[in-house]
């Protein structure tokens, strides 16, 4: 029996060596350590020895026993290495090679900018305000000083929901709906971002754009007042060295009122095509608030003031990034909106 085990354990072991899959392993290890394989059929003739022989053969089958598990163990790391690194040749990646470039979401670059101005008057002191988009011919044009049949209504080609409700022209009535909230509390100061509609549709106007109307009221607010506050506005977007004009103008719901001029941002007010050689470009409107309008907001004119401003985001971002064709920023071409 010992002789058995010795022939056993060295085919074995040579048998493994050969073994080519861990399928094949597997079969090996029935057939050899298995309740029905080969060790233990060799067992079973103990009983046939005497009991001085027992223990000597009990400890070499022991032995045997373990030498093959040993070996099994060993073969079967062989081939998963093997099996591994044959998978690692095949999928093998090389890594100096580019990537696949896949676009990454970034703010619109008219986000961007209204945020700007919107960090610009937070820092000076305005609170954000919001209104409808949907809005009642009252607070749209009538508070704002609008009367019925008023010639200044055409200025804003309007789209009617109903009669007496419109998409609103501008975000103007927000100024008068957070003074009806407000009054009589002093001071008010307030920017009033949001989309805004008209039948427009070019290169320089679309039916739907987004503007950025502002107010202050206190007791003795003045034009110069305004005029800081702009100068200041315009220093911070567009940088230290902008300058600022104002030219008289008309606005139903401000008297006096003006248009806001800077120097040109291509130029620097020396004069090119971009400012059509004048030096200047437009960028906003405002003016004294009305008396009427102050009063529709609840505000006594007789012992307050204010000024408001208004301006179009599209304006300052083509100022800004010196563009000449607004409908770029609605045409979401992707090699468009990457630039920025």
């Amino acid at each position: 029996m010992e002789d058995k085990l010795k022939k056993l354990l060295a085919e074995a072991e040579q048998t493994l060596s050969r073994a080519g899959g861990l399928d094949e392993l597997n079969e090996l290890r029935v057939r050899y350590l298995g309740k029905k394989g080969i060790l233990t059929g060799v067992l079973r003739g103990m009983g046939s020895l005497s009991a001085h022989e027992r223990p000597v053969i009990g400890q070499l089958a022991n032995e045997v026993r373990g030498k093959l598990e040993d070996a099994l163990a060993r073969r079967t790391a062989e081939i998963k290495d093997r099996v591994q690194m044959a998978r690692l040749e095949a999928e093998k990646i090389d890594v100096t090679l580019p990537g696949n470039p896949f676009m990454t979401g970034r703010k619109h670059p008219l986000a961007m900018v209204q945020e700007e101005i919107e960090d610009i008057f937070l820092w000076m002191g305005y609170a954000v305000e919001d209104g409808p988009e949907i809005e009642l011919d009252y607070y749209n044009f009538e508070a704002l000083n609008f009367p019925a049949e008023h010639p200044a209504r055409d200025m804003q080609d309007s789209f009617f929901v109903s009669p007496g409700v419109l998409l609103r022209t501008h975000t103007s009535p927000v100024q008068v709906r957070t003074m009806e909230r407000t009054s009589p509390d002093l001071p008010v100061r307030v920017i009033a971002p949001g989309r805004v509609y008209r039948r427009d549709d070019d290169a320089t106007h679309s039916p739907m754009f987004n503007q950025v109307e502002g107010f202050a009221i206190d007791r003795r607010v003045t034009f110069g007042d305004l005029r800081g506050t702009l100068n200041m506005f315009a220093e911070k977007m567009f940088g230290s060295k902008t300058k600022t004009r104002f030219r008289p103008s008309f606005f139903p719901f401000t008297e006096p009122s003006a248009e806001v001029d800077i120097s040109c941002t291509s130029c620097g007010g020396q004069g090119c095509r971009v400012c059509s050689h004048t030096g200047w470009l437009e960028i906003l409107g405002c003016g004294m608030i009305h008396p009427r309008v102050l009063e529709a907001g609840g505000y006594n004119p007789e012992d307050v003031t204010g000024f408001a401003f208004g301006m179009g985001v599209e304006r300052i971002a083509m100022l800004k990034y010196s563009l000449d064709d607004m409908r770029l920023f609605f045409d979401n071409d992707l090699r468009f909106l990457a630039q920025f």
